[in-house]
């Protein structure tokens, strides 16, 4: 039975398949029973170089047997060491193809998740929704609006009215000013006889003016 075989099993028909997790750590722990090996197989072609330069020029048979040894040692290691690449590849294959499964399971996953919170929505339904919105929206901004006017308080009285009644006013406080006239304004105005003096024969129309224009005064 091969080495692939006694890791991942011979391939029988019924047989369960390991599970990528399984494979790789049965990957790693062939990693390293090989090491061990490789390990102890540099330990003797060490030991069978020693031998062969021992024995060299005292024992050539003795030396050729080592050597012998040795270049089956090296052979072994040349052929773990093969091993041992080929199964780096598979098992960086494996933990690539492992986390790719993780990965497409969880996208999976969240694919069905978001499969499910769309169930219940329906596109039509979402525009009618979102029309709905924004109708009520520009509903209460016309409410807004129509509270903020203020209807009914001052807006049904004519201006024309109300600036002709300011215009009465400003009369009415003028008139009052020049009938409270200050004393001080008075006294230079001349002042009007107690009597009417009897009426002058030689200029009547001239007395006659100065009468209105006192009387335009003190009124």
């Amino acid at each position: 039975m091969s080495l692939f075989a006694k890791i991942f099993g011979s391939g029988k028909k019924g047989e369960k398949a390991p599970t990528p997790q399984e494979a790789i750590q049965r990957l790693r722990e062939t990693e390293e029973m090989l090491m061990k090996k490789s390990d102890f197989l540099e330990k003797k072609v060490t030991q069978e170089l020693a031998t062969a330069k021992k024995h060299g020029t005292k024992n050539k048979r003795v030396a050729l047997a080592a050597l012998k040894r040795k270049k089956r040692y090296e052979k072994q290691l040349a052929q773990i060491d093969g091993t041992l690449s080929t199964i780096e590849y598979q098992r960086e294959a494996l933990e690539n193809a492992s986390t790719n499964t993780e990965v497409l399971n969880v996208m999976g996953a969240a694919a069905k998740a978001l499969k499910g919170a769309h169930n219940n929505l329906d596109v039509d339904k979402v525009h009618d929704l979102m029309d709905d919105v924004a109708e009520q929206q520009e509903i209460a901004s016309e409410i807004s609006e129509a509270i903020s006017n203020p209807v009914g308080f001052g807006n049904d009285v004519d201006e024309d009215d109300l600036l002709a009644e300011l215009e009465d006013l400003e009369q009415e406080e003028i008139d009052e000013q020049l009938l409270n006239i200050k004393p001080g304004l008075t006294e230079d105005l001349p002042s009007v006889p107690s009597a009417e003096p009897a009426p002058s024969k030689s200029k009547p129309v001239e007395d006659d003016d100065e009468m209105k224009e006192l009387a335009a005064w003190a009124s």
